[in-house]
């Protein structure tokens, strides 16, 4: 059973404009991922480059090459922050299906189901290290500083999932929190060193993090309804694996804060005690569509992409603002 979330637009938002925008800076970045995923070690460069060339759009990078362009910034630094970035959000994709005990990575078998739990984590530090030795080459200490300290808050954000799985007296506002720092922080610090390299105003730089923060919130949102609400081929995962690793999130924060006593016995069953039969799914994806909480998740991800929106309205009109504009478009849509 699916659901179909609402989305209503006469034309369907894409990232076109922002892949336009940076595109011959992106074939940059591609090429330095590449080079910089290499290794003597065989298995290295096998691992990180089933992940790397698994089609991921590569939206984070984006951000901080359009932020940077936006901003005005005339050198090169910001092509190792973008592949930083990138390697950073590569390698907490091969840590959290270790930690979630994911089969599928964008649609294909996980790197863990193919070399094993191990090989996994340690490629993942690989990609760290790399990312934290072009951070360094580009000699920014305030990019080093806001990427660093990303790094920090995501591994927090990540912690502080793993002690509210299956934990159904988890509060809206305690989910927020997590979904902050494993998801919105790295948003926020891709968009924010870009205008930290053009040397801009504090209140451009604060505004290009506001509006990466508050995107990446929207994104995560998004990706929660999916999880009940979408497709196979959109999520590049199995639908429903939220609901079989007993993953606490908004749709479900929503729909057991809304429910009677019968409805909250069978999501502790199931998502508490991991009593997950056949069926009970289709059975937990009527009662989010029954108590609006699908819905009520997607008007959040509205609501914090209205909020990115406007933290751009300091900057003038031009190209740069209308692809970013539209990113938060795209991304909230692919709930549609």
């Amino acid at each position: 059973m699916a659901v179909v979330l609402p989305f209503e637009s006469l034309t369907e938002p894409s990232f076109e404009r922002l892949s336009a925008l940076v595109h011959a800076d992106l074939e940059r970045v591609n090429a330095l991922i590449l080079s910089r995923a290499g290794s003597e070690v065989a298995m290295i460069p096998e691992v990180a480059n089933h992940l790397i060339s698994s089609g991921g759009k590569r939206l984070r990078p984006m951000l901080t090459l359009a932020t940077a362009a936006f901003s005005g910034y005339s050198g090169s630094g910001h092509i190792k922050l973008a592949a930083a970035v990138e390697f950073m959000h590569t390698a907490t994709l091969l840590h959290d299906d270790v930690v979630d005990e994911s089969e599928l990575r964008r649609g294909k078998v996980s790197a863990r189901m193919l070399w094993g739990n191990e090989a996994s984590v340690l490629v993942g530090d690989f990609l760290l290290g790399q990312a934290f030795r072009m951070m360094v080459e580009v000699a920014s200490l305030r990019a080093l500083e806001i990427l660093s300290s990303a790094a920090v808050v995501i591994a927090e954000g990540e912690v502080m999932q793993l002690a509210a799985a299956k934990k159904l007296d988890t509060t809206e506002d305690a989910y927020l929190a997590v979904i902050r720092g494993k998801t919105a922080e790295l948003f926020a610090a891709a968009c924010e060193v870009g205008p930290v390299l053009a040397g801009r105003p504090t209140a451009e730089q604060a505004a290009c993090r506001s509006f990466g923060m508050n995107l990446g919130l929207a994104f995560q949102l998004v990706d929660d309804a999916l999880d009940y609400g979408g497709s196979r081929a959109r999520l590049g995962k199995n639908v429903g694996d939220d609901f079989r690793e007993g993953k606490i999130t908004l749709p479900v924060i929503l729909a057991f804060r809304r429910g009677n006593e019968k409805e909250r016995v069978f999501w502790r069953a199931a998502l508490e005690a991991g009593e997950v039969t056949e069926g009970n799914l289709e059975h937990a994806v009527a009662m989010l569509s029954r108590h609006r909480a699908l819905e009520d998740t997607i008007e959040r991800a509205r609501h914090y992409g209205a909020i990115a929106k406007d933290a751009l309205a300091l900057f003038p009109d031009g190209e740069g603002k209308h692809a970013l504009l539209e990113v938060v478009d795209f991304c909230v849509a692919r709930a549609h």
